[in-house]
């Protein structure tokens, strides 16, 4: 088959593809095969091809066009060639049709009015539009019901865009890049697929959005520019937006349509208390009661202030309408009628308040003291010193009037008029020492979690200070408890991240590093750099403290500066990335510790590795070598220095491997599988990894028996490590090597089985063509 066809533009994507899986966190070694498979290609018939990544554009047009043109010259580099770009191309997409997301928040049950915001989205869409998606923009004053007008409206639009709704939140911490990587994970892109580069993740947005009829609910907006980044390109497409900002920029460019939001009138107002109220199980009063009324205009029509106060009357039913609608008029012998929608929310929140338990009054003003993106038993128990028990009954106590909103399950957070609230009555009763004692706890719990779930993901890894002691795995282990403790540490990923700054805000130094160094596993295997960069940048600017102070340990500062690099590998930023290992190297140097200069010599070759500067990455690992065999008896780290040698064997035989010396790269991954056995603790995964990257060596020098004897090796570890993905890469390796198509299609089948149980839907698609081409 000839490449004349194909062109340079999708050779330059396959580029681009490839290198984008290398960068992101979540790649794995399907980026990693993509990429070497490129190498390959660069250096086949002993050319050296280039030294680095080609992370930027003009690189990667530059890469793409000395492929084509040794391709159009060698009809066997052409085949080669498209094997490969095939197989990057199954990055992009998993098998099958698109999926169809379904991500609108639940319709809230007792939702009332805002009619004619409806009629004007059906009219808008009914219009005749060229160019991109219509775009709609509810705004409005805090507590106004515009996000549920919006989630509303989506439900009853559905139909209209059967390519199915995203959701995301912009408001709080959420960075872009974040956005934009969620909004991918909902259009069905793998893991392994999602760039970490925001222009990159901008052009897969617009690609995946191009030919669907969504409907794009983006709420909390902060600005037109967080906006404009999520439209689709293509027509056909609703984007609804909520702000508590005009956003008028967008009047021009995207044409949005504004919806401004009103409190309700005095009718529908007493409809949704009504509703409210009949929803906790009291029986609501009729209409046209005085009560009822006075309640509405006490809440001047203001859906939060109205659910609020409709909750507590739910919940409290010693309380009388007449009552309450008193205590919010201010006024308890007659109701004022000019109350503002400030007063009304105000005024809604201060009589629940009033109404709460002493202790869930304390829960209420000790969680005011950081925006929780979402505060579960746990963390709340922590900030208030008591038990998750209780803790458990006092949020369902604030959540039943509407004085936190449930997010999930056992998950809850402030509206952000419901902090203010909450922060001025903290600022009038609790000390400024409690209020931060309350935070530093909360962020303390959050450190326990990380810890726990970061050391089950990887246990054997060397940490600072004493959060990880007598923390031990169970003599036997569930086979998918690694993966569970990294699913958790997804889960709370945004709750992690705030406890960082929150801690940060309260001048709790050395818990900002304790917490970035617990994030390491989520990070490294998950990505989401921003948030990693992000939250090292405190971690270092803590550090520094510490050691400016003199107090605290150290040697965080060089932890916290290598463990940034490779936030910064992760999204191709080799300079920055260099210049961290290089300030971690004398920050080490100045504590004088080696263990701590060994593992950032050892990150400066793994930098190397990542650029293709094979040889200098040899001299790093070599360097790496001396600072552990400089490491005494009694100092820091001597129990990991045949562990850290063991593994600077593997990567010495990985830089070798690069460079073509074959044989050599053998002998050292041989050297490595030596060290690995004869650790007093035995490291099978790693034993694994090294019987894989030996397989892989010999298929490089064309000795597939060879190859067969390690990757049969590697197999049986995976297995009995319960390493199901790695198990199945071995299994796609063993095929390569394979004696005939019949022992080819079992490998295949296996890795098949393997990927699936995974959840890994590249995987099984490559190896699916795979088998189609076995017969």
């Amino acid at each position: 088959m000839g490449l004349g066809a194909i062109g340079w533009e999708a050779v330059r994507t396959a580029v681009e593809t490839a290198v984008s899986a290398a960068l992101s966190g979540a790649a794995g070694e399907m980026g990693r095969r993509a990429v070497e498979g490129l190498v390959g290609l660069l250096r086949r018939e002993g050319a050296e091809g280039a030294d680095a990544l080609p992370v930027t554009a003009d690189d990667q047009a530059r890469v793409a066009e000395e492929l084509r043109a040794r391709a159009l010259d060698r009809p066997e580099y052409a085949d080669a060639l498209l094997r490969w770009m095939r197989e990057v191309e199954l990055l992009r997409a998993a098998p099958g049709d698109a999926p169809v997301p379904r991500m609108l928040p639940a319709d809230k049950g007792v939702f009332t009015d805002r009619d004619d915001v409806l009629a004007g989205l059906v009219e808008l869409l009914e219009e005749r539009r060229t160019g991109g998606a219509t775009v709609a923009v509810v705004c409005g004053p805090g507590g106004i019901g515009k996000s549920a007008t919006a989630v509303h409206c989506g439900h009853r639009l559905v139909e209209r865009f059967p390519d199915g709704q995203l959701y995301v939140r912009l408001g709080g911490g959420a960075t872009p890049s974040d956005v934009l990587a969620e909004l991918l994970a909902q259009l069905g892109e793998p893991a392994a697929a999602i760039p970490s580069d925001l222009t990159r993740q901008r052009g897969r947005y617009r690609e995946l959005t191009a030919d669907r009829r969504l409907l794009v609910l983006l709420d909390d907006a902060r600005s037109e520019a967080q906006v404009r980044a999520l439209v689709p390109a293509a027509a056909g497409s609703l984007v609804l937006v909520t702000s508590r900002h005009r956003l008028s920029g967008l009047a021009g460019d995207p044409g949005a349509r504004f919806f401004v939001l009103d409190p309700l009138a005095e009718e529908d107002a007493v409809l949704l208390l009504e509703r409210v109220v009949a929803a906790a199980g009291r029986r609501p009063v009729a209409r046209d009661a005085a009560g009822a009324v006075a309640v509405a205009r006490g809440c001047a029509g203001v859906p939060l202030a109205l659910c609020g106060a409709g909750s507590l009357l739910g919940a409290r039913r010693h309380l009388s309408w007449e009552t309450v609608g008193s205590r919010l008029s201010g006024n308890d012998e007659g109701v004022r009628h000019d109350l503002g929608a400030d007063d009304g929310v105000r005024r809604s929140h201060d009589l629940s308040y009033r109404e709460l338990s002493p202790e869930a009054a304390r829960l209420y003003r000790l969680l005011a003291g950081w925006p929780w993106p979402g505060i579960g038993p746990g963390a709340a128990a922590r900030a208030a010193g008591t038990t998750e028990g209780a803790a458990r009954v006092l949020l369902e106590e604030l959540a039943g009037v509407h004085l936190l909103e449930e997010v999930g399950e056992e998950r809850y957070r402030f509206h952000d008029l419901v902090r203010e609230h909450a922060e001025r009555w903290a600022r009038e009763v609790e000390s400024p020492a409690d209020r931060n004692r309350a935070v530093r706890r909360a962020a303390g719990w959050y450190l326990e979690f990380a810890v726990a779930a970061d050391f089950r993901v990887m246990p054997g890894r060397w940490r600072l200070g004493r959060d990880y002691e007598g923390l031990a795995l169970p003599a036997v282990r569930d086979r998918h408890d690694a993966r569970d403790a990294l699913a958790a540490l997804r889960r709370e990923r945004e709750g992690v991240s705030a406890a960082v700054r929150a801690a940060e805000s309260v001048g709790a130094d050395e818990l900002v590093c304790r917490l970035c160094q617990a994030s390491w596993a989520l990070h490294l295997r998950l990505g989401f750099h921003d948030q990693w960069i992000d939250g090292h940048r405190l971690g270092i600017e803590a550090a520094r403290r510490l050691v400016e102070e003199g107090s605290g340990d150290p040697r965080f500062l060089g932890r916290m500066l290598v463990q940034s690099a490779f936030g910064h590998m992760g999204r191709g930023a080799w300079d920055e990335a260099g210049a961290a290992l290089d300030e971690a190297v004398a920050a080490e140097a100045a504590a004088g510790h080696r263990r701590g200069l060994a593992t950032a010599a050892e990150a400066r070759g793994l930098l190397r590795l990542r650029e293709w500067r094979w040889r200098e990455a040899e001299e790093c690992f070599r360097a790496a070598q001396g600072f552990w065999r400089e490491i005494g008896p009694d100092e820091d780290g001597a129990d990991d220095v045949p562990r850290g040698l063991a593994l600077l064997e593997d990567h010495i035989g990985r830089a070798l491997r690069g460079r073509g010396r074959f044989a050599e790269a053998a002998a050292r991954l041989n050297a490595a599988l030596a060290m690995f056995r004869a650790l007093p603790v035995p490291d099978l995964y790693n034993e694994g990894r090294v019987y894989m990257s030996l397989g892989e060596t010999h298929l490089g020098a064309g000795d597939a028996a060879a190859a067969r004897v390690c990757l049969d090796d590697a197999l049986e570890v995976m297995d009995r490590e319960g390493a199901e993905l790695q198990h199945a890469d071995a299994a796609e390796l063993r095929a390569r090597c394979a004696e005939d198509a019949q022992e080819r299609a079992s490998f295949l089948r296996r890795a098949e089985e393997l990927y699936a149980k995974g959840g890994d839907e590249v995987g099984v698609a490559r190896v699916r063509e795979r088998l189609a081409e076995c017969g």
